[in-house]
């Protein structure tokens, strides 16, 4: 179950990853998701870290990357495959690293997803 579950918040993130500007609707989409998932947001980051990002980090430096959004199927068999890695010591430390120098490129999709997620929490009490 907890794969299946993983689904759609990899679908989710990976819109961080397009080369297109994202617009308020997609956040409101994205926080939607990553709300009715049941994880934390601590949770969340490490699947972009451990998942999405080692499958999609190349469109983040492509000056011609995918912009439309990727295929889902394909999506969804190449993050199940680091899934299943997740816990490898050296995939993990590899991850990091890379994703010490590139998570710039990704910072103000989190802030404002981050934010998003307060306001809703907010407004649920």
């Amino acid at each position: 179950m907890e794969l299946e579950q993983r689904f759609p918040v990899w679908n989710s993130i990976s819109e961080l990853y397009l080369d297109t500007e994202l617009q308020g609707h997609n956040y409101d989409t994205i926080t939607r998701t990553f709300l009715n998932s049941g994880f934390s947001l601590e949770e969340l980051k490490a699947i972009d870290r451990h998942e999405v990002f080692p499958v999609l980090k190349a469109n983040l430096l492509n000056i011609f990357g995918e912009w439309r959004g990727f295929d889902e199927k394909w999506l969804n068999e190449e993050c199940t495959k680091r899934y299943l890695k997740r816990d490898n010591r050296w995939f993990k430390n590899k991850n990091q690293f890379y994703d010490y120098f590139l998570f710039s490129m990704r910072k103000d999709h989190w802030t404002e997803i981050e934010n998003r997620m307060q306001i809703h929490s907010a407004e649920a009490k």
